[in-house]
């Protein structure tokens, strides 16, 4: 994890494992982050292993920071989660933009 003093956000990379058997401590590294600044990015290019729990935390946390008017942007989906939210059915990278912000090529 690291601040960038330049803007009022916390940035949080992902583990490897987000699966059910390491959810609880993902939804901890999260909560934690959510509570340091306004705005929080994070990063999911790490993430090896992921299923419907990992896209239902990421989905809440980004519905919960919306809803407080504190922004959650999720920079690079790693294969593994984008393969996880097409089966989930999430089928267009529309319909994955549209309920998970995110954060491309810089901007």
């Amino acid at each position: 994890m690291s601040s960038d003093v330049t803007e009022p956000k916390w940035s949080l990379r992902l583990p490897a494992d987000c699966s059910i058997a390491a959810i609880r401590s993902v939804y901890d590294l999260i909560r934690d982050a959510f509570g340091r600044q306004d705005r929080l990015e994070i990063d999911c290019s790490s993430v090896d292993k992921a299923d419907v729990t990992s896209i239902q935390l990421l989905l809440s946390a980004a519905k919960t920071g919306d809803a407080q008017g504190r922004p959650v942007v999720l920079t690079s989906f790693s294969q593994s989660l984008r393969k996880t939210l097409r089966r989930a059915g999430f089928a267009s990278d529309a319909m994955i933009d549209q309920h998970f912000p995110q954060k491309k090529d810089g901007i």
